[in-house]
């Protein structure tokens, strides 16, 4: 059970550090974000602050998982919008892949989690962090 506990919280840091690394990153590069992407600057501030909060409330042990699951719904939208206008705005390749890629791992990562929620008698331990 320990384990499980320890696993969750790994899996969890690790996608709330990336979202935080990409909130700092759309917050400090105001000119790729709004010139290259052709984003207006105020969406560049939204996206930047709602990462920010959908950390917080993951790292909330008290939260319901019903609720992390939508910030985790939430960071999809935001990895597959940032492929697809990274796409439509002629970046190299590997500015491309790297939003999927993390969708990617994000899901395979989300998919391990939900495995340890259905293991008997983990799911309480893991929800109740």
């Amino acid at each position: 059970m320990k384990n499980n506990k320890t696993a969750y919280w790994l899996i969890t840091g690790v996608i709330s550090a990336f979202i935080l690394f990409s909130a700092w990153y759309s917050g400090t590069h105001k000119v790729e974000f709004t010139q290259k992407l052709g984003f207006p600057e105020y969406f560049r501030i939204e996206l930047t602050v709602a990462k920010i909060l959908g950390v917080i409330v993951l790292l909330i042990p008290q939260v319901s998982n019903r609720v992390k699951e939508w910030v985790y719904v939430s960071f999809s939208v935001c990895l597959i919008s940032a492929f697809i206008a990274k796409v439509n705005s002629g970046y190299p390749l590997s500015g491309v892949a790297e939003p999927i890629s993390v969708f990617i791992i994000m899901t395979i990562l989300l998919w391990y989690l939900n495995k340890l929620n259905k293991t008997p008698n983990t799911k309480d331990a893991i929800s109740n962090n």
